[in-house]
């Protein structure tokens, strides 16, 4: 009667207690009836009657106990404080069953179907209690005790599958997957995990019920093999849970079922002579399993060596093995990586890794995995508004879309709607990201680039005017912003890292950093210590030894390099206004300097530029920056050496490009400040402030310099080029200077006016005279400014005198009245490099200071300025004592792009005379005529 009345009660789901009392009388039935069967074997001569009665008793107990307990368990999920008594129920019955009960059982089965839908439902039901953690999971006995049973009862389950459903004709492909999944949920379980649990616990858990992880995986690996010729049905779906197993960090296991891989890759070669299948579900499998924690660099050897060992074995899979192997452990090598960083406060590692990631997966074509990092990355840099790389982190995924109404094969991501069906949707949509997110950096140039894209389509293709429109006044929006916005140039900066401690990506690298906006070095520095606390800052920036990168330890080292601009040739001697230029000169680049100096030779007390030598080191980047990282690292290092006569040469070719861009500055804001204008000219020009370039005088003009060293002499006839060349911006520097400066500062510009007089006669007498020739810019009136390219190669000497032929200018066509009107509003705004509004030249001439005569040379090169930008056109007339024109011949080009001309130094230059204003008005107005 205890059968059905607990059945009853299971059933109705009352009376707790009333259904453990009586499960206790069942169990000591249970008890008895093994007792009473240990005593049937000693006592032979007995009969059978009563024992096969108490059989037969005790498998109609479990039948139905079983059956009723399972239904019960799965209906009380939400009600984990009865469910933990079935189970409890469940486990004590399994603890009193052996073999034969559990053979007994399973011939019971009226039929075959009965049979399969017995053992699946029994092994969806433990796999369920095994993932939903009935017992907390400090509650150890209880744990142990349940595994322990299911253990035993899955391996006797697992017996009836070789026996029954293995055959041909009997073999169950779905009744074996949920096998495998049952053992792998098992052996991966929490409280199985022993590692996890303190050094006491461990020890009680292996002496009581040992590690049945390697009882299970051992049972795993021998059912695979029973498998036969069915391997290849579980091939790739198999891969997963055999992989999630292997991950295990249990030595002995690994090393048990890791050559299960090998034999899958064998099954699918000998099948379809590649394995291509299960290596994409092995790649894709790892890369969540590892991130979610699992693998560690024990696993990336054993997996390697086992691996290479079972594929020298078979010829045939010889290269094709080793290939796969080293892809595997390549990319558990960047996924450990990516994973130790992942959770780092600072996420600049993360994005390394990240990058590390999906150009592993852009090198072995899996799409789905580099888009998926793509967005990681993309999400990384929005988070830390590093705007301009989350576009071009977005372009990389743009530019795999099609302007074509093709279907998206690839997975959704980020925050693009379901609604966008075709590859042109989706691209346009990154494309309206992408244009965003540079407006935001201040990237308006590669805006540009992509809204010409987009208008080209709705011009062309879609023909959607009203979107041309939208993206055209955008366009324009940005052309205005590149003239009229402010935009810092940021620094950038070498690091290195040095020393075994650092993670491999790290470890003995040179990256170059992009700064932000006003971001100091020194801020820089404490956000790059900030991951490793423990790391040495190196002081010195010359490359460590061996000591250093071979040491244990971590050391950082940090300065700041200069950006190297390509030549651009479409920007090569002409008039650029600043605000275009200086964007390339810090952006698109990918070669970077950096310059030591060093003393060599003799030490000259008096005169440190004649042994001041350069280390040049230039790092070459393995992308440009600007790109989808503030940083890169440094594929190539080269060291020059510059010798003390080439660096007076960049210094001085520096310092006049430093004079014109501040002229230029000036011309275009007459608001801005005069303080910088002021410093940078008397420095020059004041030779108790800087020295002046005597020193270079001192230093390689002398005859012995020469002689010493003959190979030099092009170098030092360049060296005095731009000496003779910065006269003239000088003079422009200083108008500006005076017609700006305040009546506090009249008496130091007057000063600074006296140097200037004294330096400009000496520099004429004895390197020539230089004239700027300028055509005036009517487009604009925005300052202007050169390309500075190496124009010393096109200087040919003839005679005393330098020429250099510039652009032919073309007349001028005649206007209609209307458009005189446009052009004399355009006038008034317009701008040149040294070119003034008419009435600006009067007052000039009444405003310039003593000494007379260097009056008249100013007034009579302004003369000449307007005669030759007059209709913006015409060429300046000659200068000479002649007084005939000039033709083009005579002209040359400065090497920071001003056209001028070259007069020989041979005779001094005659004094100048002064010239009255009355004379110089009717003059103007002849040459209006």
């Amino acid at each position: 009667m205890a059968v059905p009345i607990l059945q009853e009660l299971i059933e109705k789901g009352e009376e707790e207690d009333a259904c453990i009392e009586l499960l206790s009388n069942i169990l000591e039935v249970l008890y008895k009836a093994q007792k009473h069967g240990a005593g049937e074997e000693r006592h032979k001569d007995r009969g059978d009657t009563e024992l096969v009665k108490v059989k037969k008793h005790i498998q109609l107990i479990l039948e139905r106990l079983l059956h009723t307990v399972n239904r019960r368990v799965i209906i009380l999920d939400r009600e984990n404080t009865l469910r933990s008594h079935y189970v409890a129920c469940m486990a004590a019955i399994l603890s009193q069953m052996d073999k034969d009960h559990y053979s007994s059982y399973i011939k019971a089965f009226p039929s075959r179907p009965e049979l399969m839908d017995f053992l699946m439902e029994t092994f969806i039901l433990f796999k369920d209690l095994i993932g939903k953690m009935v017992y907390p999971s400090d509650w150890m006995v209880m744990n142990m005790v349940q595994n322990r049973e299911f253990l035993h009862a899955i391996n006797q389950f697992a017996a009836t599958l070789t026996e029954m459903f293995l055959s041909n004709s009997s073999f169950e492909l779905q009744l074996w997957n949920n096998y495998f999944h049952l053992a792998v949920a098992f052996l991966t379980q929490d409280s199985l995990q022993l590692e996890n649990f303190s050094q006491a616990k461990r020890n009680s858990i292996l002496a009581k019920y040992g590690d049945m992880r390697a009882t299970i995986g051992a049972a795993i690996r021998d059912m695979w093999y029973n498998l036969g010729h069915h391997k290849i049905e579980f091939i790739p779906s198999m891969v997963g849970p055999i992989l999630e197993m292997t991950l295990v960090p249990e030595l002995e296991l690994r090393k048990s079922t890791i050559p299960i891989f090998f034999d899958m890759m064998l099954c699918e070669y000998q099948l379809t002579e590649s394995f291509s299948r299960f290596e994409d579900e092995i790649l894709r499998k790892l890369d969540s399993e590892v991130e979610g924690g699992r693998g560690d660099e024990q696993y990336k050897q054993l997996f390697e060596s086992i691996l290479l060992s079972c594929c020298q074995r078979h010829p045939e899979l010889a290269k094709p093995g080793e290939n796969f192997v080293a892809l595997v452990t390549g990319l558990l090598e960047r996924l450990l990586d990516y994973r130790a960083v992942m959770n780092d406060e600072n996420k600049t590692y993360s994005m390394s890794c990240t990058v590390n990631l999906l150009n592993f997966y852009k090198e072995i074509d899996r799409q789905a995995m580099y888009i998926r990092y793509l967005y990681k990355l993309k999400d990384l840099h929005v988070s830390y508004e590093n705007y301009t790389e989350g576009a071009y982190t977005l372009l990389l995924h743009a530019r795999l879309l099609k302007w074509s109404d093709e279907a998206n094969t690839a997975p959704m991501q980020g925050l693009h709607s379901p609604s966008l069906h075709t590859q042109r949707q989706l691209k346009e949509a990154l494309y309206n990201q992408i244009i965003d997110y540079f407006d935001q950096g201040k990237m308006w140039e590669e805006a540009i680039h992509i809204c010409k894209e987009l208008a080209e389509q709705y011009e062309s293709e879609v023909f959607d005017y009203e979107m041309l429109s939208d993206i055209l006044q955008r366009e324009a929006k940005f052309y205005e912003k590149i003239l009229k916005v402010l935009r810092p140039s940021p620094d950038y900066f070498a690091v290195g890292y040095y020393g075994q401690g650092f993670p491999p990506f790290l470890r003995n690298k040179v990256f170059i950093y992009r700064g932000k906006e006003y971001e100091r070095r020194e801020d820089f520095e404490m956000q790059l210590l900030s991951p490793f606390p423990n790391a040495e800052q190196l002081k010195s920036t010359s490359p460590p030894g061996q000591d250093i990168t071979g040491s244990l330890g971590q050391y950082i080292q940090c300065f700041t390099v200069q950006p190297v601009e390509e030549a651009k040739v479409r920007f090569k001697d002409r008039s650029i206004p600043e605000q275009i230029t200086n964007f390339y000169k810090a952006n698109h680049v990918q070669k970077f300097s950096y310059s030591r100096p060093f003393k060599k030779g003799p030490k000259d007390p008096d005169n440190e530029f004649a042994t001041m030598w350069i280390e040049r080191t230039t790092f070459i980047t393995a992308y440009p920056l600007p790109g989808i990282l503030r940083w890169f690292a440094v594929t190539s290092t080269t060291t020059t050496i510059i010798s003390p006569l080439e660096n007076a040469i960049e210094t001085m070719m520096k310092t006049n490009e430093k004079i014109m861009s501040e002229i230029n500055r000036h011309q275009n804001d007459p608001s801005l400040p005069i303080n910088p204008l002021s410093m940078l000219l008397n420095g020059i020009v004041d030779p108790a402030v800087m020295g002046g370039f005597a020193k270079y005088e001192t230093a390689f003009f002398q005859e012995s310099y020469l002689q010493e060293h003959p190979e030099d002499e092009g170098n030092i006839e360049k060296l005095k080029d731009l000496i003779a060349w910065q006269t003239p911006l000088l003079a422009e520097g200083i108008r500006i200077h005076g017609r700006k400066v305040t009546e506090d500062l009249r008496p130091f510009h007057e000063r600074m006016e006296q140097c200037f007089m004294q330096l400009r006669a000496k520099v004429e007498s004895q390197y020539g005279v230089r004239e700027m020739v300028c055509f005036e810019d009517r487009r604009s009136g925005r300052p202007r400014s050169m390309a500075w390219g190496p124009d010393w190669d096109r200087l040919s000497h003839a005679g005393d005198r330098q020429v250099l032929a510039p652009p032919t200018p073309k007349p001028a066509p005649r206007t209609s009245e209307s458009e005189d009107r446009r052009n004399e509003r355009k006038e008034n705004r317009s701008s040149t490099f040294f070119g003034y509004r008419r009435q600006d030249l009067r007052q000039s001439i009444s405003e310039l200071p003593e000494p007379k005569e260097e009056k008249r040379r100013l007034s009579r090169n302004m003369t000449e300025s307007s005669l030759g930008s007059s209709e913006g056109k015409q060429p300046l007339p000659s200068r000479d004592t002649t007084g005939a024109q000039p033709s083009t011949a005579g002209l040359s080009l400065s090497p920071t792009g001003f056209g001028g001309r070259v007069k020989s130094a041979s005779k001094a230059p005659p004094l100048p005379r002064k010239i009255s204003p009355t004379v110089y008005e009717t003059f103007l107005e002849q040459s209006d005529a």
